[in-house]
């Protein structure tokens, strides 16, 4: 029986591909998936249900046990597509693992804690090695009270148990730098010209002169 780290997915073969079947697939409350191929077996296009699918996220699920019609596959999620809106996932993309082997993922990253300046994260996402079922959300650097200057290298991250980094622990993943105070400026200097301001350059902090000739053309 399935142990308790994973969650078993019913999945269905789907013969026909293509927009208009994809469309019905959602349309009947199923997501277009996909298993990718391995060494041992072949590309096999999917659906499943959705709710249980969504269900199985909020639990923060990392590991399933795919069953297309009693062919049961331990699988991870290598990637989703989003309709155009970010409201719905439209197709999913499962990658065959085995379980208890250790393999590289993508995870992403954020910080924590309020810096005494403007944090930088130069990296989104960060590769970990770790057995499937031990795959984490997510890894969190703490930026706390860090100061002007501060560099931080993937040694700072702390990782949970059984995570390791498969990227070189001298990469560079936040610096923190100074805030300018030319900021605080140019808000006093825009309630002086508001109506200037609105029309040269709306979102930008340039001199209006910088907005008329580079955004200024082609708005009208």
């Amino acid at each position: 029986s399935p142990m308790s780290d994973s969650s078993v997915l019913a999945a269905e073969r789907r013969e026909i591909v293509g927009t208009r079947a994809s469309r019905a697939a959602r349309s009947a409350g199923r997501i277009p998936a996909s298993l990718q191929a391995d060494s041992e077996s072949a590309h096999v296009n999917i659906s499943i249900d959705e709710r249980e699918f969504l269900a199985s996220r909020r639990k923060h699920i990392h590991l399933y046990d795919i069953d297309v019609e009693g062919d049961v596959s331990p699988a991870i999620v290598r990637e989703l597509q989003w309709d155009a809106f970010g409201d719905n996932i439209i197709h999913v993309e499962f990658r065959r693992v085995q379980r208890g082997v250790e393999i590289e993922s993508e995870v992403a990253l954020s910080t924590v804690g309020q810096a005494a300046g403007l944090v930088n994260l130069l990296v989104s996402q960060i590769t970990i090695l770790s057995i499937p079922s031990k795959i984490p959300d997510g890894l969190e650097i703490n930026v706390k009270g860090l100061e002007e200057g501060t560099h931080l290298t993937a040694e700072a991250f702390e990782l949970p148990e059984g995570v390791s980094l498969a990227i070189d622990l001298e990469t560079e993943v936040v610096t923190i730098s100074g805030i300018k105070e030319e900021v605080e400026e140019a808000v006093e200097v825009e309630e002086g010209l508001e109506p200037e301001v609105e029309g040269d350059a709306p979102a930008t902090g340039d001199e209006p002169a910088e907005g008329e000739g580079s955004g200024g053309d082609t708005v009208n």
